[in-house]
């Protein structure tokens, strides 16, 4: 990966496109810390060294965001809204006929569905702003704050209204400068800034171990946690590329003078098919009973159990509800991303088939039944993933969004191998020597 990158420097263009991806994570992270006008810095900052990494409600969120929620700044929301929308528009795309044309229309149709993206990415900011300031001006952003009400201090209407605008344009400047680096720059924008955000609390919250450790001054718990790290890293890099490749083989036909087809080639079906979709759907889920409890006030009884039981991420019914639910969502997404009779009915108008298998509905049936059987591995893997590396950095005081925990881990090397891939595949069209010389 080193050498990639070096030799990447040196050729002249993607020198210039690394160069300009860097820059546009420098102003990303430079937005991060510029605060809302109308929030006190000053009270902030004292709520959140007081919470440390006790805000479990929140860290989902703000891992996204690189830190930027509880610090309430211009960059508040991050990626966050657009991801929603992203999935969102995908999960309408097999229910709404309209944008599933749209969706086989090619290029044009895929500009017009990333169009509908970006406006629901406004009308959900704006949504979780106005719920971001609403819940700084009541205090319960930070409960046990002393001055967490007096985050806002000035709670008129126009300062409510200048600060929900404000987030809303940073998220649309977050949205325009992914689009900026998957144009002009290197790797996917929307996946780099997001793992520019996660990995931008690595070193804090690794440090933070070290502090907090008892042995050896803190360096046994460290070295613990690297070597946990490393190993977890190791596991999911060799899932991730995992894959069952079923084979197709084209039958030959004769177009006037000419042979076409006769080749072979395979279908490359992922153990983990449905990347880190799963989690984020769980982790979102399991946070709402947690958010409706909060914001009513209740004290009773289904809201102590809810506080009691799905608060806190290390309890035993949250964990088993947390795993049950990312199996659930990994079989869900799967279904509605893949569909065999679709595959089938290309191959089949291509002259494809699989050998062995008979065109047409054999075909859909057998490859339905050969991505449940991986689907199982690849949802038991993300529900050890998410839950493993949470129960085992608990004992070491890191919070269930440590960047060596389940969703931040999947993230951030599911990113770094999409971009060495983008990298090598460029170095090897740059430096591609012909056949004859």
């Amino acid at each position: 990966m080193l050498t990639a990158f070096a030799r990447a420097f040196k050729t002249p263009d993607l020198r210039k496109k690394l160069l300009f991806t860097l820059g546009i994570i420098v102003l990303f992270r430079l937005g991060s810390h510029v605060p809302v006008p109308g929030v006190s810095y000053k009270n902030v900052q004292i709520c959140v060294e007081q919470a440390g990494n006790s805000n479990g409600l929140f860290g989902l969120v703000n891992m996204f965001s690189g830190g930027a929620l509880l610090q309430i700044t211009i960059f508040a929301l991050g990626i966050m809204p657009y991801i929603t929308a992203s999935i969102i528009l995908q999960l309408l795309t097999v229910v709404i006929p309209k944008l599933e044309t749209l969706k086989k229309e090619g290029q044009s149709g895929t500009a017009k569905i990333t169009q509908y993206t970006r406006y629901l990415t406004v009308a959900l900011a704006i949504l979780q702003g106005t719920g971001l300031v609403a819940t700084a001006r009541t205090g319960a952003l930070f409960g046990t704050c002393p001055v967490g009400r007096e985050i806002v201090p000035d709670r008129s209407i126009f300062t409510t209204v200048v600060m929900v605008i404000t987030m809303t344009a940073g998220t649309c400047v977050v949205m325009w400068l992914g689009e900026l680096i998957t144009d002009r720059g290197i790797g996917n924008g929307m996946s780099i800034l997001m793992f520019i955000s996660i990995a931008a609390g690595f070193i804090g919250a690794l440090w933070q171990i070290k502090l907090q450790g008892k042995i050896a001054d803190g360096w046994v718990e460290f070295g613990v946690v690297i070597l946990v790290g490393l190993a977890m890293v190791c596991l999911v890099v060799f899932v991730e590329q995992a894959q069952r490749r079923i084979p197709v083989q084209y039958a030959k036909r004769m177009i006037g003078r000419r042979a076409y087809g006769g080749t072979s080639t395979y279908i490359p079906l992922k153990v983990n098919q449905a990347g880190i979709i799963p989690v984020i759907f769980a982790s979102s889920l399991l946070y709402i009973p947690a958010l409706v409890v909060q914001f009513s006030g209740s004290q009773a009884g289904w809201a102590v159990w809810i506080q009691k039981h799905f608060v806190k991420g290390d309890h035993p019914y949250y964990i088993a509800a947390y795993f049950l639910l990312i199996v659930f969502f990994a079989f869900f997404y799967v279904a509605i991303s893949f569909n065999p009779e679709e595959v089938a009915d290309n191959m089949k108008k291509y002259g494809g088939f699989i050998p062995g298998i008979r065109a047409g509905r054999p075909t859909a049936e057998y490859l339905s039944y050969v991505l449940n059987r991986i689907t199982w591995p690849g949802s038991l893997y993300l529900g050890l993933i998410a839950l493993v590396p949470t129960m085992a950095l608990a004992g070491f005081g890191a919070n269930q969004n440590f960047p060596f925990g389940g969703t931040s881990i999947l993230i951030i090397v599911g990113v770094g191998l999409e971009t060495v891939k983008q990298i090598e595949s460029q170095l090897q069209q740059r430096n591609y020597e012909g056949f004859l010389r």
